[in-house]
């Protein structure tokens, strides 16, 4: 039996698309949010798009559980995995947002602000519909450990990747987000950045993952990651002030030393327009996994109709402020990290 064809009122599951006029201001204001001074490089963008990953990275395709929907970070149950230490600064710079327009859930916000900062750094368009729900409660969390591990190997990233349904040059594609931001020491373990601008999606990471010569260096806390320093800016610059590394980890450079993964390592270093092709169809499967639609586009997953998830409050028929929302409600999660967010280093 069909599903009845959605109605008006049925606004907060619709499935948007970023074209989608009632998006627009959703979108500006995800734009105006990205510029961030006293964050990593002044952008928040690579690390929304590190949130959407990870929110859809969850996704185990022989038990259909994880993936996008539902916004289980909100939870410690999923947000307290190892491997989602950091992301609490995504979600503080989302909430204003979630305040302003309390009628799109945290699944769509999240998982639309990575569409939109991939393209606003450069990056391809990537197909996004709506329609997702959150959790009500952290009984629908992924398990954690399902996320990729940095410092394992060719093995590790198919185990991880063939889980959610992915092939080895999908594998690669999706490696290539390591264009966007860097590692910090307190979160993943590793620090640094992989290329010399953190904040343009580009092809550069595979260029340079096979330009130089990395060298393998041992962190304090014993994890290893592999370096490379210019040596004529290393002689250029004042001895305060050195030349920051590039850094790779052990799973990018199993890229470059497993034949499959290399073949598609040397056509993206090769061909930009070829990567940004094959990355928008790939980030854009990502944010479908799990996800289950009618006719319509509405997601039906089992949960929603057993009331496992609750979809956000339809949008107001009048114009809302942030100020009118209650605070007590929406924002909660991000008044601790203010603060610390505006003291971090550049």
């Amino acid at each position: 039996m069909s599903s009845p064809q959605p109605q008006p009122q049925d606004r907060a599951n619709m499935p948007w698309t970023p074209s989608s006029p009632e998006l627009a201001s959703v979108r500006t204001a995800i734009i105006k949010l990205l510029k961030q001074p006293s964050y990593d490089d002044g952008s928040a963008g690579p690390i929304l798009v590190r949130l959407a990953w990870h929110s859809a990275g969850t996704y185990d395709a022989a038990t259909n559980t994880g993936g996008s929907n539902g916004a289980g970070m909100r939870y410690e149950k999923e947000g307290g995995d190892p491997a989602n230490a950091g992301l609490q600064h995504a979600r503080a710079f989302l909430e204003p947002i979630k305040r302003q327009f309390p009628w799109i859930t945290y699944a769509d916000l999240w998982t639309l602000a990575a569409v939109v900062a991939i393209k606003e750094m450069g990056g391809p368009e990537v197909s996004w519909r709506g329609g997702r729900t959150d959790f009500t409660d952290d009984s629908k969390c992924p398990p954690r450990g399902r996320l990729p591990d940095g410092s394992k190997g060719a093995d590790h990233l198919r185990w991880i990747f063939y889980r959610m349904g992915f092939n080895d040059q999908e594998i690669v594609a999706l490696s290539g987000a390591h264009n966007l931001g860097r590692c910090h020491s307190d979160r993943s373990g590793f620090e640094g950045k992989w290329v010399n601008n953190p904040t343009r999606f580009s092809n550069m990471y595979f260029k340079l993952l096979k330009m130089h010569d990395w060298k393998k260096k041992k962190l304090a806390n014993g994890l290893e990651q592999f370096v490379y320093v210019d040596k004529d800016l290393e002689s250029d610059e004042a001895e305060d002030d050195p030349p920051e590394e590039l850094m790779m980890l052990p799973t990018d450079m199993a890229l470059l030393h497993d034949p499959s993964f290399r073949v598609w390592v040397d056509k993206y270093a090769e061909d930009k327009d070829l990567f940004f092709r094959d990355f928008a169809a790939v980030f854009a499967k990502l944010l479908e996994l799990g996800i289950q639609r009618d006719q319509y586009g509405r997601v039906i997953n089992q949960d929603n109709l057993d009331g496992g998830y609750k979809s956000a409050p339809k949008k107001p028929d009048h114009a809302t402020h942030p100020a009118d929302q209650n605070p007590g409600q929406i924002g909660h999660e991000a008044a601790p990290l203010r603060e610390k967010n505006l003291k971090s280093k550049l």
